[in-house]
């Protein structure tokens, strides 16, 4: 049973970081694309970054090139979003998500593209 459990979610002030990170169980974690979403009240849920199998291709969203990491553990099951410069519009639910590899490719991070989800943690930047 595929399992992606995410973690290091909190309230932060502007400016500060947070390192979020996604625990993977029940499937082989190495073959797959993963990648971080977010969904803010009343918005639709977006791709902010993905990490494909062997960590060397990354995809970010434009508004968190530059402050946010993404990174994977494969001997740990575990990936990472490390997140500087913390925005107030960085304010929602983060979830892990993972699919077959070639949905890293494809030049942007899709909900519809990516078939399982982690329950989400909650980041909240205060001004």
């Amino acid at each position: 049973q595929v399992q992606l459990v995410e973690s290091g979610g909190g309230s932060v002030q502007a400016g500060g970081s947070l390192r979020l990170s996604c625990a993977a169980s029940g499937f082989t974690y190495s073959y797959y694309c993963m990648a971080w979403f977010r969904q803010a009240p009343g918005k639709e849920r977006e791709g902010v970054a993905s990490i494909d199998t062997a960590g060397g291709s990354t995809y970010y969203a434009d508004s968190v090139k530059g402050r946010f990491t993404i990174s994977r553990g494969n001997a740990k099951n575990t990936m990472y979003l490390q997140m500087n410069s913390l925005k107030p519009e960085d304010t929602a639910t983060y979830y892990c998500a993972a699919d077959v590899p070639y949905k890293c490719y494809s030049g942007s991070a899709r909900r519809d593209d990516f078939g399982y989800w982690g329950q989400g943690t909650q980041v909240t930047v205060s001004s």
